[in-house]
């Protein structure tokens, strides 16, 4: 007989504490023995995680107004700008903006050190209106003294990412870190069986409203992600091989961690923020059972020549490959690192499972599910 639950159903079992959760690395070692019939019957959440740079990442505050009141223009915080062309006292402060002095700090660390309890240093000016007539504020402020502190991240979570290698005769500087010349080295930032919409690949269970763990607190998935692309070509395990979904985030900051939020700084690149997700899918039937299986060795993605401006492939290599140490590109082994951090994601994975069993985390029915026919497009050229 086919096993079908509901939302209700494992909801209720997790208020009464006898809900079975799992991390999505357990449920594939338990796939090596079980069909996926056996894991619909016997397990109810998987809970993935994923802990890496995600420069599409940023904050929203409201400072409170000054008195006599001003409609801030220009905003900065420990000299890094934020963007003010909001309402009075509201602005939003980017990862990877950088200091107007120092290029390896930025918005990252702002929202860190907020997170963290610091004082951060606030410069405003604005032109002055009669409603508004403050043309320049300096103070402190921290995430006590502000009304609102949240994180809104329009990308984060991408569903695969390509590997990257550097075919020039010298190093270059990316995002994915420092690519050695000649392919010496080949980088990854996914976090492969466990990351969230790789046991989820069609969204089933993932979408607009579904509850998350957002770096060491609750969030929710506000949207599909920008650069969302369901067009790309998937493997016979229906997995995307290359970037694909991305999800929209948000979550209060105030209420966060700083053990899952971290700014970075990449050599001749800029600065990013590492942001710790983690999702539970819920196991409805046998075909999420069967998803939420899947192991390093299923899971497939190119390797792009970032010395390269239009990144051709150079080759593919599954994740159980990538984190043996090395890949083979052109007869060549080339040594692999990941840019994201596997042990951190565990970590989360294993919080997140905990809070489900406590009965502190429910899961949640997407209000909306995303769309399933979007491709990305670029600039034209005039």
């Amino acid at each position: 007989m086919a096993v079908k639950k509901s939302y209700d159903e494992i909801n209720e079992k997790i208020r009464k504490g006898q809900a079975v959760v799992v991390t999505a690395e357990e449920v594939s070692q338990m796939a090596l023995e079980c069909d996926p019939g056996e894991i619909a019957r016997k397990v109810d959440v998987v809970t993935t995680a994923t802990f890496g740079p995600m420069c599409s990442s940023g904050a929203f505050i409201n400072f409170g107004h000054y008195d006599p009141p001003i409609r801030m223009e220009e905003v900065l915080l420990n000299d890094v700008p934020a963007y003010a062309g909001l309402a009075a006292v509201d602005a939003y402060i980017g990862a990877t903006a950088e200091s107007k002095y120092n290029e390896t700090y930025g918005g990252a660390h702002v929202i860190e050190e907020l997170i963290e309890g610091k004082e951060i240093r606030l410069k405003a000016k604005a032109r002055g209106t009669d409603c508004y007539p403050t043309k320049e504020v300096e103070t402190i402020v921290n995430k006590e003294l502000v009304n609102e502190f949240f994180l809104f991240n329009p990308r984060n979570a991408y569903q695969n990412y390509a590997a990257a290698v550097n075919s020039l005769g010298h190093t270059i500087y990316t995002y994915m870190g420092s690519l050695l010349p000649r392919f010496g080295n080949a980088t990854y930032s996914t976090s492969g069986e466990l990351s969230p919409l790789l046991n989820d690949p069609d969204f089933r269970t993932v979408g607009i409203g579904t509850r998350i763990f957002l770096g060491g607190a609750q969030g929710f998935v506000s949207w599909y992600g920008t650069q969302f692309n369901t067009s790309k070509q998937k493997n016979i395990y229906g997995v995307p091989t290359s970037n694909a979904g991305t999800l929209s985030v948000i979550g209060d900051a105030k209420q966060m961690h700083t053990r899952y939020i971290k700014a970075a700084y990449m050599e001749r690149y800029g600065v990013t923020l590492f942001v710790g997700i983690g999702i539970p899918i819920p196991v409805l039937d046998e075909e999420l059972a069967r998803s939420v299986s899947i192991r390093n060795e299923h899971i497939e993605t190119t390797v792009l020549d970032y010395g390269r401006s239009e990144k051709p492939i150079v080759g593919t290599a599954t994740y159980a490959m990538l984190r043996s140490g090395t890949i083979e590109i052109n007869g060549k082994k080339v040594k692999t690192a990941p840019v994201s951090s596997l042990l951190r994601a565990r970590e989360i994975a294993g919080e997140l499972k905990q809070w489900i069993q406590g009965g502190q985390f429910e899961i949640t029915k997407p209000i909306e599910h995303f769309p399933t026919h979007t491709h990305v497009k670029g600039l034209k050229r005039q």
